[in-house]
């Protein structure tokens, strides 16, 4: 149900039922489309056709770690199994060969065994077990006269404490993956597209359950669609990166509660032509990555979804979570993934630009279209009525104003009209007298 797995109360489970209940049956009747990563953050691809497997087996270590909770419980106990049973039948050997086994009187004192109350290939294996896990109890031991009884039993001692260290070390890792960390990270089940701040924005929430922190949490998303080049290549995987908006500049963030991560469609972002229409229609996916350090452990952890078209709603915003309650904040996970509708034009961002008329003419530069626009001010623009604006254009906005007819035929005919300076301070006084008297 969630996009992480963990643990979270039954009613957030209850009200990610009743949304998803709630959302429209028109993107469940078109098949299930293949996507990278998958909704906990796995990896959704499949290795075939791999030619060099011995490279698997150089990395002993990492490989089984890797595996899953039963191959490796099956690994371990084959390893104890097959130890102990190699050691049982060298210690079986060393007494055949000894006359151990013989059958002898016991009134009769006989030679000194190599290892005593050993009489069969049972008692042999049990001595072995007694050994490697250093058990002891005491009914078997070895004896001064086989040098090579000792030999083995050093050779048994030192290969049962490597077994152990390796096995002992791949259970701790797998208990300690940093992706048990992630567990209790969760998203938002859907990713919604509404207008903050005048803008389309792209927006996906995430939340930590646990009270220990995240420390240098940094987040990224990333666009995943098929391209095609000039020279008719596809290029089924093409990674575009998407700018998350922080004011610090930096995909840094303090998650201390459920944070809304945001993403501005502008000219220079991959979704600049995405609309409600050709939503639906487009072959893309979009991943959210959420990387930083284990408060308690110091281990760097991963938290990965995915949002394809289906899961992207058009028009929506996330509701508010956290209220104040006697001094201190209080998140509310039963509404995590709620949305409410918002009023928003199905058209793209590219298509809202030139509707207000501005032109996609570089990555920060927009020119007004010739429709009766002209420059009010820096990066401004002000409606004229039924002028066209090809000749304001070509002069910049600081450029002064074209003057009269009247002034440039004067200009002309040298009659330019000249104000002296007597004359302004005169006139200066006596407005100064006038305010005085009054």
């Amino acid at each position: 149900m969630l996009a992480r797995k963990g643990l979270v109360p039954e009613g957030f489970l209850l009200t990610r039922l009743a949304e998803d209940a709630n959302q429209p049956n028109r993107f469940r009747t078109k098949a299930q489309r293949a996507r990278f990563i998958t909704k906990n953050g796995s990896c959704n691809v499949a290795h075939k056709n791999i030619r060099e497997q011995g490279r698997f087996l150089q990395d002993v270590f990492t490989t089984m770690v890797d595996l899953k909770w039963q191959h490796s419980l099956l690994i371990f106990t084959s390893a104890f199994l097959c130890s102990w049973m190699l050691f049982a039948m060298m210690w079986w050997l060393l007494a055949f060969a000894h006359g151990d086994l013989e059958p002898r009187d016991p009134s009769e004192p006989g030679p000194v065994p190599c290892v005593t109350a050993i009489h069969s290939f049972t008692s042999a294996f049990l001595f072995s077990i007694e050994v490697q896990v250093t058990i002891g109890f005491g009914g078997r031991m070895v004896t001064e006269e086989c040098p090579l009884a000792i030999v083995v039993l050093i050779i048994q001692n030192i290969l049962g404490l490597i077994i152990n260290a390796v096995m002992l070390g791949c259970v701790f890792m797998k208990t300690a993956q940093a992706n048990r960390r992630a567990e209790t990270l969760i998203f938002s089940r859907n990713a919604v597209i509404a207008p903050r701040n005048g803008k389309p924005t792209f927006m996906v929430r995430v939340g930590d359950l646990r009270k220990s922190m995240i420390i240098s949490a940094t987040i990224q998303m990333q666009v995943i669609r098929r391209t095609v080049t000039a020279e008719g290549e596809v290029i089924p995987v093409c990674q575009l990166d998407i700018q998350v908006e922080n004011p610090l500049r930096s995909n840094g963030i303090f998650l201390v509660s459920p944070l809304i991560i945001s993403h501005t469609i502008d000219r220079g972002s991959p979704l600049y032509e995405l609309s409600a229409q050709s939503l639906a229609a487009e072959d893309l996916e979009i991943i959210v990555i959420l990387e930083g350090v284990v408060e308690t452990t110091g281990i760097t952890m991963q938290a990965r979804t995915s949002y394809t078209p289906e899961e992207i709603l058009w028009g929506r915003r996330f509701v508010s979570i956290m209220t104040e309650e006697d001094g201190r904040y209080s998140v509310d996970y039963s509404k995590f993934g709620n949305t409410v509708p918002v009023r928003m034009p199905a058209l793209s961002a590219k298509e809202l630009d030139q509707t207000r008329g501005v032109q996609d003419t570089g990555p920060h530069e927009g020119k007004p279209q010739g429709w009766g626009l002209v420059r009010a001010g820096r990066g401004g623009y002000r409606r004229t009525a039924g002028r066209a604006c090809e000749d304001n254009l070509s002069r910049p906005w600081y450029a002064p104003a074209e003057k009269d007819e009247q002034e440039k035929s004067k200009e002309k005919n040298g009659q330019k009209k000249i104000v002296k300076l007597e004359e302004i301070g005169r006139k200066m006084e006596e407005e100064n007298m006038e305010d005085m008297s009054e």
